[in-house]
């Protein structure tokens, strides 16, 4: 039996009483962080003006776009929902396969449930298929090697994390799902070409990978075949393709005894995931030492190589001018830290981005690699911070995992406040009651329009 066959059995024999409650608490919590995250960012200017020209070119609006008090047809509302989710960079991520699995698998799974009238259980079942396809697909291209390669894997692992989660929904057969997986992979994609110039584009990896999925779950119902072998097939496989020949025993290793759902990062900072831990380590230094943004003479930030490469060795995270710049900056986010002693979504306004105080003090933030955190990467997110103050005193931290990471994650409650809050600059009143609906999606017999 290949993987992926396996990944079908699992997929299509998976029922939520065998699923340890647990597992399906947490799921409920993804839902919830990602639909919170989603919402907040409904409201931004490029989300707008892309809902709008999409919604005009749908007339069959049956699907909510969250947020925004319209409908869409599916495709439609599955891709806006999607790069919502990921515009604010709120969204979780799994450390594992280094995959942002709610931003793509939750819009596709609400999205197809909510146009088929599937109840609320019958979609977190399907979002734990998701959640399971996709950060082992993602752990199979290994991290670093399809990283330094240029490719970014919540796209190239999303489509898998999508069609499993609406081959579900879909109630198609072990052999369908085995099609379908292999129709998403055939459309794989995504690149990390955006951060040379600080594109904007980065949203539409998730948002089309999230799309492809569903839609290649709807094709495999219809009767098109995919490729069975799509990861390991000698000509056109992916993990020779965007790996050194990827490792297959992830991708089924444990399947059903392993829940990889429950190894999540919840992201505190709107920000990187990769600079976190430099902004931990900032404002720990800060508060334990009393110190000020006028004491620092510099700052020294040592992290994994991959951290590096994508906060720290460019030249729009040295010298960030927008908010896509200001996202992948470790010396703008580690400024912020210092200055504002906070990181949240106020210090990524652009007119707080070229305010010269922070732009004086980020140039003073050095980034480099260290071998010692590259080799504990994936498995540890970590980083030492160095800060010199004026009065040649030097303090230092070493933050071997980030907050709301799996060794230091964030509760229901954190993760609720979270989601209101984020909500509640587009909702209002009613982001406390979203929250608590999502909360109770097992009881739900249809899914609401948000």
């Amino acid at each position: 039996m290949s993987e992926i066959s396996e990944l079908a059995e699992f997929i299509t024999t998976l029922k939520l009483p065998d699923i340890p409650q647990n597992v399906q608490k947490e799921a409920v919590l993804r839902i919830l962080d990602t639909i919170g995250t989603a919402i907040g960012a409904s409201d931004s200017g490029q989300i707008r003006a892309v809902s709008d020209q999409w919604t005009e070119m749908d007339r069959n609006q049956r699907v909510s776009v969250w947020g925004q008090n319209r409908r869409a047809g599916l495709s439609t509302a599955v891709f806006l929902n999607a790069m919502m989710a990921h515009t604010q960079e709120m969204d979780d991520v799994h450390t594992g396969s280094k995959t942002h699995i709610g931003t793509v698998v939750v819009p596709a799974a609400w999205g197809l449930a909510q146009a088929l009238g599937a109840s609320g259980k019958e979609c977190l079942e399907a979002v734990i298929c998701g959640y399971e396809v996709m950060s082992r697909i993602g752990m199979g291209f290994g991290v670093s090697v399809h990283r330094n390669k240029g490719w970014h894997v919540t796209a190239t692992a999303g489509t898998f994390g999508a069609a499993a989660a609406c081959a579900r929904l879909l109630k198609l057969n072990k052999q369908q799902t085995v099609y379908a997986l292999g129709l998403a992979g055939a459309q794989s994609f995504g690149t990390w070409a955006f951060l040379g110039d600080g594109a904007t584009c980065k949203v539409l990896n998730p948002a089309r990978a999230s799309q492809v999925g569903m839609e290649a779950a709807i094709l495999a119902k219809t009767g098109m075949t995919g490729p069975e072998h799509i990861l390991t097939a000698e000509d056109g496989g992916l993990f020779r393709m965007m790996s050194d020949g990827g490792d297959i025993g992830p991708v089924t290793e444990a399947l059903g005894r392993v829940w990889q759902l429950l190894y999540m990062d919840q992201k505190p900072y709107p920000s990187c995931r990769s600079t976190h831990c430099a902004i931990d380590g900032a404002l720990a230094l800060c508060r334990e030492y009393g110190l000020k943004a006028e004491q620092v003479e510099k700052v020294e930030v040592e992290t994994y190589l991959v951290g590096y490469k994508q906060c720290g060795l460019s030249q729009i995270s040295q010298k960030p001018r927008t908010p896509v710049h200001a996202r992948f900056s470790t010396p703008y986010t580690v400024a912020c830290a210092i200055l504002y002693g906070e990181v949240t979504l106020r210090q990524f306004r652009p007119e707080m981005i070229c305010d010269p105080a922070v732009q004086s003090l980020l140039k003073r933030v050095t980034v480099e690699a260290a071998d010692e955190f590259t080799r504990i990467y994936p498995a540890h997110w970590g980083c030492r911070v160095r800060i010199h103050d004026i009065y040649e005193k030097v303090y230092e931290t070493c933050v071997k995992d980030a907050s709301g990471s799996v060794a230091r994650p964030l509760g229901q409650e954190q993760v609720k406040a979270k989601a209101a809050a984020l909500m509640k600059e587009v909702c209002g009143g009613q982001a406390v009651r979203i929250a608590e609906t999502v909360l109770d999606i097992e009881n739900l017999d249809i899914l609401p329009q948000l």
